[in-house]
C-alpha cells in the first residue's frame, strides 16, 4: 500500500527531497507516517482533508489580501501532511538561528549606537545611511539589556546537497508565528497518535517565554524609566499588541496571539503619549503602557517624527501614536521589535555578515545565507550583470516595492534596459543565487488514477522564529512552513496563493518535557473586571450585539413574510398581509420607490406574487441587497474586529453561521430557502447562547448585552406601531412568530390569539425576553452598573416611559388601534435612538476603520 502512495510521487532529479533519499527510499523519521497512512483506508485522508477545512473555516482564518478589490479575506490553506525534522537536524538549525539572531542584534545596537563598524569599514555607510529604513530619530535609543531585536524571524530553503540557506531576514514586524501555532492546534486531532509515537515537540513554551521575557522588560521600563508611578510589587506590567487594523494582511493571526497570549489588540488611536508616557485609553481611563509588542511598520508608528506621507502604512489606516519615539527615547516604553529594526530586512546585509560574526561574536556563521551581491559596490554590480541569468535581483532597502526580476526571464531588450536602470541607481538593488528549492509531499484529492487522493510534490521553506530573553535567544520547536502553488514555482508567498505546513520537530530520545515555571499570583492580585477595554473595543462589541440582534429580526420577519407567500393562497390571505408586506418595505427586503407614510399604510407601490417572491428570495441569499446575507456580512466583519475577544467554541459557532449561504446559479428552491433561515436562527439561537452563558458579565459584555436589547427595543416598538395600525380583524399569528413568543403564548392561553393577551405579552410582560419591558429593564439593569464606575449613562431617557408601560390599564389601553399605547411605543423608539446616541458621544471614540458608519451598515431605516 505504501508504494501505491508514491506512485504518482516524483523525486526531484536536481533537488532535496524532504522524503525520499537519494535511491528513491522514504527516510527514517518519514517512515512512520507513511506506514500510517499506507495502512488506512483511501478515504481517510480525504476526510482528514476536509476536517482541516473546516476547522479553518469555522476559526476563521484567513490571510487578508491586499487589493483585493472586494476586500476578500482568504482562507489560511494548511496542508494536513506535516513537514518532519528530526532532532540531530533541527539541533543545527536552532543553534544557526540563536547565533544569527544575537548577531543582527549586536548589528542593530552599534548602527543606532557607536556605529563601530561603520567606522571600521565593516559596513559601507551608504548602505546604512542610504536606506530609507534607517530611522535617525531612533538613534541613540537605550535598550533593555541590549536588546533591540525581541523577535527574529528567518525564511530557510534546503540547497540540493542537503544543506540549509538563509534566504531572508525578518526583523520589523515579524509574522506568521501565531499561524503556525494555529496549524499545530488544528493538526493535533488529526494525528494524535503520530504525535505521540514521533516524539514531536510543542511550541507552546515559545509564547509563554516570550510573555514572560516581555513582562520582565515591562517591568525594567517601569523602574528605570522617568515616568513617576512604578509597578506595585507583584503587578503586571501592560503587554499590548499594536496592529494596524482589520485590513491587515496577518489581522486573524494578530488578533489569535492576544487571546492566546491575553493581551489587548490594539490600534493607533487606542494609544495616547503624554509627558512622555505611552497610555491605553479605556472606559475606566488612561492606563500606563509599558510594553507594545507592534505588527505596524517602522514608518506608520510615530508621526511627529517618522510619517512618510508617500509611504503610509494601509490606505485608511491612522498614522500612528505621535510621540511613541520620545517615549521609548526616555526609557518609558519598550517598543518590540525596537523602532528602525526594518532596517535588518534587507538582504544587501548578507555579504557582509560573515565578517561581522568573526569581528562581533568571535565565531564564523554556523548557517549561510544563499549567495547574495550588493550593488552598491561596483565590483559585485559588474559580476551581477556578466551573470545576471543565473540571478534573481530584489529591491536593496525595505520601503521599495517588493518585485523580484528573475534574470533568466529577460529577452534580449529587457536584459538591456534592466541593465540600464542597474546602472543608474546600483543602491537600490541586491542580487542573489536562485536556490533551487527542495521539494515535500502534500496531499491532493482526486490528482490519481481512478480518483484515489495521491501524494504529490511541491516545493518549500521553512520560516523559524527567535525571541529574546534577559538570558539570550530561544528557537520555536518547528515553525512555518510554506508551500508553492504548483510544481515549478519559484517564489514561496502565501500572498499569492501558497499554502502551508505544520512542522514536526522531534525531540531527543528520552528527552524530558520543558515544564513552565508557574507564577504565584496573590489575592490582591486577582482581577474580576475587564480594565484595559478600550472605547473602540466597547463600541465594536456594542454593534457587534446590534448586528447579531438584527440578523435574528431579518431572519424571522424573511421567515414570516415567506411562508404567508409560499402557504397562502392571495386570495386567502388576511388582513396581517399589507402590514407583513409594508415591514418589509420598510425594512429594505423589498425595493420599492417610496415607502408607507405611516405605519399601517398600505404599500405605495404594488408588486405580484412572483415580483414579491423574487424580492423575499434574494434577500435571503444574496449579500448583494439588503437582507439576510449582507447582514451576516455585516456581522462577520464587525466579528472580525472582536477575534480575540471570543472563544474558540463561540467563534466556530459565529463562523457556522455569519459566513452567508449564498446559492449560485439556478434560482433556490422554497425549501431551500426555508432550511436556510431555519438554519439561521438557530445558529443566532446559539451565538446568544454564548453570550448568556459563556461570557463573563464584565463590562465588555454589559455593553454587547445594551446593543442587543437596544436593537431588539427598536424592532418590536417599530413592528407593534404597525400591527396597531392593521385591521382588527387580522390574524396575530404573525406577531406572535415574529416575536418568538408563540409557544407562550398557547401554553398559557390554549386559544387563537386575541389582541389583549398578545398585546400584554409583547408589551408589559416582563418575563418574557421578546417584551418591550423586558428590554427595557434590561438597558436599565446594565446602564446602572455601568453608572456604578463611569457615572450617569442615560438610564433617565427610558425611566418616565417605563412607568407609563407599568401604568398601562390592560382593558383600556392593551387594545387594537389605542393611540395612547401607539404613541408610547413611538416615543419609546426615539428614546432609544436617542440613548444610542449618548453612548457614542460619552464612550467612544471614530476614527479610521472603526467609523461609525461602517459598523451601521446594513437595513435599519430610521433606526440609529
Amino acid at each position: 500500500m505504501q508504494n501505491r502512495l508514491l506512485d504518482h510521487y516524483l523525486a526531484a532529479p536536481d533537488g532535496f527531497d524532504e522524503m525520499l533519499d537519494a535511491a528513491g527510499a522514504p527516510r527514517a523519521h518519514w517512515r512512520a507516517l507513511l506506514a500510517s497512512l499506507g495502512s488506512e483506508a483511501p478515504d481517510m485522508m480525504r476526510q482528514r482533508r476536509e476536517a482541516v477545512q473546516r476547522q479553518v473555516r469555522e476559526n476563521g482564518i484567513t490571510y487578508n489580501v491586499q487589493g483585493d478589490a472586494g476586500g476578500r479575506q482568504r482562507p489560511w490553506d494548511l496542508n494536513p501532511l506535516p513537514l518532519i525534522l528530526p532532532h540531530e537536524e533541527w539541533s543545527g538549525i536552532e543553534a544557526a538561528v540563536i547565533q544569527r539572531a544575537t548577531l543582527l542584534n549586536k548589528i542593530l545596537g552599534d548602527v543606532y549606537g557607536k556605529q563601530d563598524m561603520l567606522r571600521e569599514g565593516l559596513l559601507p555607510p551608504a548602505l546604512i545611511h542610504g536606506n530609507a529604513g534607517f530611522l535617525r530619530p531612533c538613534h541613540g535609543i537605550r535598550h533593555h539589556d541590549d536588546v533591540a531585536l525581541h523577535f527574529h524571524a528567518v525564511d530557510l530553503a534546503r540547497a540540493p546537497d542537503g544543506r540549509w540557506w538563509v534566504i531572508a531576514d525578518r526583523t520589523q514586524a515579524p509574522s506568521g508565528a501565531g499561524y503556525a501555532l494555529e496549524n499545530r492546534a488544528i493538526m493535533t486531532p488529526i494525528f494524535p497518535d503520530l504525535l505521540r509515537e514521533l516524539n514531536v515537540r510543542s511550541p507552546a513554551g515559545f509564547f509563554r517565554t516570550m510573555q514572560d521575557s516581555l513582562a520582565h522588560w515591562g517591568r525594567l521600563c517601569a523602574a528605570r524609566g522617568d515616568a513617576p508611578a512604578p509597578l506595585r510589587e507583584g503587578e503586571m506590567p501592560l503587554i499590548v499588541l499594536l496592529t494596524p487594523g482589520p485590513a491587515a494582511e496577518t489581522y486573524y493571526e494578530q488578533a489569535y496571539l492576544a487571546r492566546y497570549l491575553g493581551l489587548p489588540l490594539v490600534e493607533c488611536d487606542d494609544l495616547t503619549v503624554r509627558d512622555g508616557v505611552v497610555y491605553l485609553k479605556t472606559l475606566d481611563g488612561l492606563h500606563r503602557v509599558h510594553v507594545i509588542m507592534r505588527r505596524v511598520d517602522d514608518e506608520a508608528c510615530d508621526p511627529l517624527e517618522l510619517h512618510n506621507p508617500s509611504q503610509g502604512a494601509l490606505p485608511g489606516a491612522p498614522l500612528g501614536v505621535p510621540g511613541l519615539i520620545q517615549a521609548a527615547r526616555r526609557g518609558n516604553v519598550l517598543v518590540a521589535n525596537s523602532l528602525g529594526a526594518g532596517l535588518l530586512d534587507s538582504g544587501a546585509l548578507f555579504g557582509f555578515l560573515p565578517a561581522l560574526s568573526r569581528r562581533l561574536l568571535g565565531e564564523p556563521l554556523k548557517m549561510p545565507s544563499v549567495a547574495t551581491w550588493w550593488c552598491g559596490e561596483p565590483a559585485a554590480l559588474g559580476a551581477v550583470i556578466a551573470g545576471l541569468d543565473r540571478l534573481v535581483i530584489k529591491p536593496a532597502f525595505p520601503r521599495q516595492p517588493p518585485c523580484a526580476v528573475f534574470g533568466q526571464d529577460l529577452d534580449a531588450a529587457g536584459r538591456a534596459g534592466f541593465i540600464a536602470r542597474l546602472r543608474a541607481n546600483p543602491d537600490n538593488y541586491v542580487a542573489q543565487e536562485m536556490v533551487r528549492l527542495s521539494q515535500a509531499p502534500v496531499w491532493t484529492d482526486g490528482a490519481a488514477q481512478r480518483g484515489l487522493p495521491s501524494l504529490r510534490p511541491r516545493a518549500v521553506g521553512l520560516r523559524v522564529f527567535a525571541c529574546a530573553t534577559p538570558h539570550g535567544y530561544v528557537v520555536m520547536p518547528g515553525g512555518l512552513t510554506r508551500v508553492a502553488t504548483g510544481p515549478d514555482a519559484r517564489v514561496l508567498t502565501i500572498q499569492r496563493g501558497g499554502a502551508s505546513k505544520d512542522t514536526w520537530v522531534q525531540a531527543r530520545a528520552g528527552a524530558e518535557p520543558h515544564r513552565l515555571q508557574q507564577r504565584r499570583i496573590r489575592g490582591e492580585d486577582l482581577v474580576r473586571e475587564d480594565t484595559s477595554l478600550s472605547s473602540r473595543t466597547a463600541e465594536n462589541l456594542l454593534w457587534f450585539g446590534r448586528h447579531a440582534e438584527r440578523c435574528d429580526n431579518i431572519c424571522r420577519l424573511l421567515r414570516v413574510a415567506l411562508n404567508i407567500l409560499f402557504n397562502v393562497r392571495t386570495k386567502e390571505r388576511g388582513a396581517e398581509w399589507p402590514t407583513v408586506e409594508a415591514l418589509c418595505i420598510w425594512f429594505q427586503l423589498i425595493d420599492a420607490d417610496t415607502t408607507p407614510a405611516a405605519p399601517g399604510a398600505p404599500p405605495a407601490a404594488v408588486f405580484t406574487d412572483a415580483e414579491l417572491e423574487s424580492a423575499l428570495l434574494q434577500a435571503v441569499v444574496s449579500p448583494a441587497v439588503p437582507g439576510l446575507a449582507a447582514q451576516q456580512q455585516a456581522l462577520q466583519r464587525i466579528a472580525g474586529q472582536l477575534h480575540e475577544r471570543f472563544s474558540a467554541d463561540n467563534w466556530r459557532a459565529l463562523g457556522r453561521m455569519a459566513e452567508p449561504a449564498v446559492i449560485r446559479g439556478e434560482r433556490p428552491s422554497q425549501s431551500e430557502v426555508m432550511t436556510i433561515l431555519d438554519d439561521a436562527a438557530t445558529a443566532l439561537a446559539t451565538l446568544a447562547g454564548f453570550a448568556l452563558d459563556g461570557m463573563t458579565r464584565d463590562l465588555g459584555w454589559r455593553f454587547m448585552s445594551i446593543g442587543r436589547r437596544l436593537e431588539r427595543l427598536q424592532f418590536q416598538s417599530e413592528v407593534l406601531q404597525r400591527a396597531l395600525a392593521m385591521d382588527e380583524n387580522g390574524n396575530l399569528d404573525w406577531l406572535l412568530d415574529l416575536s418568538d413568543s408563540s409557544i407562550t403564548y398557547r401554553v398559557r392561553y390554549r386559544a387563537q390569539p386575541e389582541w389583549l393577551p398578545v398585546l400584554d405579552l409583547l408589551v408589559c410582560d416582563e418575563t418574557n425576553p421578546r417584551s418591550v419591558l423586558f428590554q427595557i429593564n434590561g438597558i436599565q439593569g446594565t446602564l446602572n452598573k455601568i453608572a456604578q464606575t463611569h457615572g450617569p449613562c442615560g438610564a433617565h431617557l427610558l425611566a418616565p416611559l417605563k412607568e407609563e408601560l407599568i401604568a398601562l390599564q390592560p382593558d383600556a389601553d392593551l387594545n387594537h388601534g389605542n393611540e395612547k399605547l401607539g404613541d408610547l411605543l413611538h416615543r419609546i423608539q426615539s428614546a432609544s435612538a436617542a440613548l444610542s446616541e449618548q453612548l457614542t458621544v460619552q464612550f467612544f471614540s471614530y476614527a479610521g476603520n472603526s467609523s461609525s458608519a461602517s459598523k451601521r451598515s446594513g437595513p435599519q431605516r430610521n433606526f440609529t
